[in-house]
């Protein structure tokens, strides 16, 4: 298989050629009118970053428009209470560089914005982003490098909004599940997913 693997640039653009003019065109540095609408409109974004570990890829959801515009080259995204990994933050303190990749329901295309972060503990930052009573423990700043979005194809091919290709939730193994066979026993399965809903809705905000 190794016979098989592409190691250069030269090969790799042997396979795919040169980027057509219209997906040079859709890359700008900051966000425009067009892509401020798209961040607006978006209750989950994916955020990608790289540190001494390696990479990692956090999803992160609220009401629509969570992620603030601060202007059009800078994003602020609130850090929720999550499993305390916190393996982006860790990252972003020693690689700034980040990807995020923002979805907007029932629509197609989504929206792809490179940076560089910070973290802030800034408390009228932080007031800004309050739900429930609550505040995020930090917000994520993103200097944006470059903006661009992503044609349909890859929702169109994966039916990710179809309501028909939804599959069962029963049909993969529950959270309880397979936490019970990673600590050999040491959770009980059916307890944690009785419990599990209601943990989720405690510990949103």
């Amino acid at each position: 298989m190794h016979s098989h693997s592409v190691t250069t640039l030269e090969q790799l653009e042997s396979i795919y050629g040169q980027p057509n003019e219209r997906s040079v065109w859709k890359e700008i540095d900051h966000l425009n009118e067009d892509y401020q609408k798209f961040v607006r409109a978006a209750p989950f974004v994916v955020l990608a970053s790289v540190g001494e570990g390696g990479t990692d890829c956090s999803p992160k959801g609220d009401p629509a428009g969570f992620v603030e515009i601060i202007d059009d080259k800078t994003l602020a995204i609130p850090d929720r209470p999550g499993n305390n990994r916190i393996d982006n933050l860790r990252n972003i303190i020693v690689d700034p560089r980040v990807s995020l990749l923002f979805l907007v329901p029932g629509v197609g295309e989504t929206l792809r914005v490179n940076g560089t972060a910070s973290i802030s503990v800034d408390p009228e930052l932080l007031a800004r982003f309050e739900i429930r009573g609550k505040q995020p423990r930090t917000v994520i700043l993103v200097s944006v490098t470059s903006v661009y979005f992503h044609c349909s194809k890859a929702i169109v091919r994966s039916g990710l909004w179809d309501a028909d290709k939804q599959i069962d939730p029963k049909s993969l193994p529950t959270p309880g599940a397979i936490l019970a066979r990673l600590s050999h026993g040491k959770i009980d399965a059916q307890a944690y997913d009785r419990e599990l809903p209601e943990r989720v809705n405690a510990t949103l905000y």
